[in-house]
């Protein structure tokens, strides 16, 4: 897709990595060895599979983020460059290595991830200061919790002075977020376990998620949006309506990059000034298609081929 024919601008901040990746025929349980089907060395990070599902659907998108000085870092800025991504704002830090994450995935499509922050872990509120003029551009700015806290932080109050929408999927999730986090926050993105992690309630069905979501709301999130997997995706309004998704139907070989594919496309939908319904259900069959592909960026699909899938 042109320059020209991009619509609405994305600032992703950040996790960076080069995945690398096993399929079994299941999940190992702990303690044990298991053989092996297949391995590759592909592109990941929440981050940049966010950043990359965004530019694929049509969206201009520019990254905040820190690789190391490897041969990881080398190819995953190729790589992110080759989809059209603005990498001015991800800067190199000699001393660490590029991020990393250790991908188990089944036969039926679940998986089980390692991550070690490398690069990542560099990422300070100061750069997000050096690179403001990124988040300035943006129309809608995308975190998550794979670079540290104060980094993320630092880029809520930013895009909020800036009268940005933002949006934060909470991954990983490891208990509530500080409470003065949510008022920041337009649209929180969490899974079922995320989103039981963030309010402290089970999320198990669609009503679940609107239990979760009404909780999170109150906390001071203005939108939040459960994704559910196979059971779809609930949204609750920031005027309290609730609206369940139904799932698209198929045949799932890796699960690994769906959210993120769902949360760039969705993101992207927004930018472009697309009602949030709409970009929800784009999200969804964006997310669809990735699950049915192996890999993480390998399994992001273009617009072309979304819009052919209707």
């Amino acid at each position: 897709m042109s320059k020209e024919a991009k619509q609405g601008a994305v600032l992703v901040m950040g996790s960076i990595n080069t995945d690398l990746v096993a399929r079994s025929l299941y999940l190992p349980r702990p303690g044990e060895t298991i053989e092996g089907q297949e391995f590759a060395q592909v592109s990941g990070g929440k981050g940049a599979n966010q950043a990359v599902a965004a530019a694929r659907i049509g969206a201009r998108v520019a990254m905040v983020g820190c690789i190391g000085s490897d041969d990881n870092g080398a190819s995953r800025l190729a790589a992110l460059e080759a989809d059209g991504i603005d990498c001015s704002s991800v800067e190199t830090d000699p001393s660490t290595p590029t991020g990393v994450a250790i991908v188990t995935v089944a036969n039926n499509g679940q998986n089980t991830i390692v991550v070690v922050a490398g690069g990542n872990g560099q990422v300070t509120p100061a750069m997000v200061k050096r690179h403001e003029a990124a988040v300035k551009a943006a129309d809608v700015v995308i975190c998550q919790l794979e670079t540290p806290w104060d980094s993320v932080f630092a880029t809520l109050v930013m895009a909020r002075r800036f009268g940005k929408v933002t949006v934060l999927n909470p991954a990983p999730a490891t208990g509530p977020l500080p409470a003065e986090w949510l008022p920041l926050v337009d649209y929180l993105i969490p899974n079922e376990v995320e989103a039981a992690i963030l309010s402290g309630l089970p999320v198990e069905s669609e009503s679940g998620a609107q239990r979760a979501a009404q909780e999170l709301q109150r906390a001071g999130a203005q939108n939040v949006i459960v994704t559910l997997g196979a059971q779809g995706a609930f949204l609750l309004t920031e005027t309290g309506e609730g609206i369940h998704f139904a799932a698209v139907k198929v045949n799932a070989v890796d699960t690994t990059a769906a959210g993120d594919t769902f949360i760039g496309v969705f993101a992207a939908q927004i930018a472009a000034r697309q009602p949030v319904e709409a970009a929800v259900k784009l999200a969804q069959r964006a997310a669809a298609i990735s699950v049915m592909r192996n890999g993480a960026q390998p399994s992001i699909p273009t617009r072309e081929e979304v819009d052919c899938a209707q």
